[in-house]
């Protein structure tokens, strides 16, 4: 019915935090999936002061240095373009933005340049290890140092990057009279130490949380973390609405009960017709639910069964408006949202049999509405989230 990924993945993700009383970020991090070339991009970029001219200058950054990474092989070519077009501040006579774009594709094979920026760290059974950096010449511009570091990640290898909001936390404090600087390393390897799993954003959200501790009340500088995990994929699977045809239904059970990750189910009709062939007893559990959201439901051999339509659109909007996972999730959908944040590869298999209970057949309302919400789901989490996703209608 699906064709399971065995491949290793590129799990990328960051946390942010703007400067006390700004409303607006200076630092910019976009990413991008080039699923042709099985590529992942990714820039960090710190424009130069704070608030909306440091984001604008960030932004412009992290765009060309995105465009130009992922047309090219070369990313010193890149670095050398994006150099000749930032502009340079005529007081300080630095550029105005610095930047990290790190360029690794599923085999592992890593690209990063650096200009401006904190040094990356680079971490293999959770410490630190050492990678060679040669400086980039640039014909043009010979007073500003361009980095280039080219390796390879192995499974379990993590890459931490960030903006100097980060290394220069608690700058001027008796603790760190210099700032965070080494000791950031020196957290990342405790973090690692006590939760070697921790996800990409767990560990980006941490840093990022630390740093803002460190320089009391409120961050004194944006505040951004990027990490970069080359793991096994964590996959999920998500079935909604019954197969077309009745005499599916047991695959579809079978498919559930043997998928080697998360399982949700969204839908009564369909938990019912799983756990008829699969003769288990559903659990309703009405205090796991929040207005607008009928409550989940539990059942052995899956993780999450939730209400159907509602719920997936609010999961829909909930990925649509930027929202953050909780760390306890009190509803189905902020449950399913945290789950699919968590994933790297979601499957979703969507029955396209017309819900028996309208009165014309001919109009399945349900069906395009159930079409057009995982339409917008998957969107979401392959433009927004990096998330590979695979769609299945049966």
């Amino acid at each position: 019915m699906i064709s399971i990924q065995q491949k290793n993945v590129i799990e990328v993700d960051h946390y942010q935090t703007a400067k006390r009383k700004q409303f607006v970020s200076g630092d910019v991090f976009l990413s991008q999936r080039l699923k042709d070339e099985d590529r992942v991009i990714s820039v960090l970029a710190d424009g130069l002061g704070s608030g909306v001219k440091a984001s604008v200058l960030a932004t412009l950054t992290a765009t060309m240095a995105l465009k130009y990474t992922a047309s090219s092989k070369d990313v010193r070519t890149s670095a050398e373009i994006i150099m000749n077009t930032l502009p340079i501040c005529s007081v300080r006579k630095i550029s105005y933005s610095t930047f990290t774009v790190v360029d690794i594709d599923s085999a592992g094979r890593t690209r990063i340049i650096e200009h401006g920026n904190p040094p990356f760290i680079f971490l293999r059974d959770g410490a630190e290890v050492t990678v060679e950096k040669q400086e980039v010449l640039l014909k043009k511009w010979n007073d500003r140092i361009i980095l280039f570091s080219e390796f390879d990640v192995r499974l379990g290898d993590r890459i931490v990057f960030f903006s100097d909001g980060v290394s220069q936390a608690g700058m001027g404090s008796p603790a760190t009279p210099l700032g965070w600087g080494d000791g950031v390393k020196s957290f990342i390897e405790r973090s690692l130490g006590i939760e070697k799993n921790i996800s990409a954003h767990m560990l980006a959200r941490r840093i990022v949380r630390r740093a803002v501790q460190m320089d009391g009340r409120g961050a004194l500088d944006d505040v951004t973390c990027s990490v970069i995990y080359f793991r096994k994929p964590r996959q999920m699977l998500l079935v909604t609405g019954p197969p077309f045809a009745r005499d599916r239904d047991a695959d579809l059970a079978r498919l559930i009960d043997t998928f080697p990750g998360k399982r949700v189910i969204s839908g009564g009709t369909t938990a019912n017709i799983v756990a008829r062939h699969l003769d288990r007893e559903i659990e309703t559990n009405i205090d796991f639910c929040a207005p607008g959201v009928p409550p989940g439901a539990t059942m052995d051999g899956a993780d999450l069964i939730t209400e159907g339509t509602l719920t997936l659109n609010r999961v829909a909007g909930m990925l649509e408006s930027g929202a953050l996972p909780e760390d306890d999730p009190k509803d189905p959908a902020s449950a399913l949202f945290s789950m699919m944040l968590d994933s790297d590869i979601v499957y979703f298999i969507v029955g396209t049999r017309i819900n028996e209970a309208h009165q014309d057949p001919n109009i399945p309302v349900e069906l395009d509405l159930r079409r057009n919400i995982i339409r917008r789901i998957v969107e979401q989490l392959e433009k927004q989230h990096c998330k590979e996703t695979h769609v299945k209608f049966i």
